[in-house]
């Protein structure tokens, strides 16, 4: 049995990972990721690239993706609290345009995996964050595309109100997720 337990959401592919925490007095250890256990859980993946990012609180980075080279995202908030958001836009899927959201922190340790096919986000609810993630493809910029993260087509229930966002100018300018079906 593996260090990590794979927590089916509503969303199909999508799934929230808790790893097993091996704690004492001197702190603790726990794997982020370990190849047989994601291959047991059916997720025969091959990362390329890590990312890394600290926000303070009301940053919302979001909602992106890629629109030629889709990335799965293995997400996590290595420190500090983030309030972790996807939307799938998967033609075809049967949860096409829902959306799922969970709090991620470096106190519960969850991790998030993304499948191929979604806009992810976060907005940092702690002080800061320091949020990490592996993609299975490279980030190709002149490929991104962005949902306004406050689409009242999707309408995530995101725990903060308009006047406490911070948004990046790209971010803000997204596109509604009608603009999005248009463009399908």
């Amino acid at each position: 049995m593996g260090k990590l337990t794979f927590i089916e959401t509503p969303i199909k592919d999508l799934l929230v990972i808790e790893p097993k925490v091996f704690g004492d007095n001197r702190g603790y250890f726990l794997e982020t990721y370990n190849q047989n256990d994601f291959i047991e859980a059916g997720l025969n993946l091959k990362f390329v690239q890590d990312n890394e990012s600290r926000s303070i609180k009301g940053t919302l980075r979001g909602m992106h993706f890629q629109k030629n080279h889709p990335q799965g995202k293995l997400v996590r908030a290595q420190s500090g609290e983030v309030f972790d958001a996807v939307v799938d836009i998967r033609k075809g899927s049967e949860t096409f345009g829902k959306w799922y959201g969970v709090h991620l922190s470096g106190e519960n340790k969850k991790m998030l995996y993304v499948p191929e096919g979604f806009a992810h986000g976060f907005l940092v609810l702690s002080d800061y964050a320091v949020f990490v993630y592996k993609c299975t493809d490279f980030y190709h910029p002149e490929d991104e595309g962005a949902l306004i993260w406050n689409d009242e087509t999707v309408n995530i229930n995101w725990p903060v109100t308009d006047t406490q966002v911070l948004l990046s100018a790209k971010d803000s300018a997204a596109q509604t997720f009608n603009e999005f079906l248009r463009k399908l």
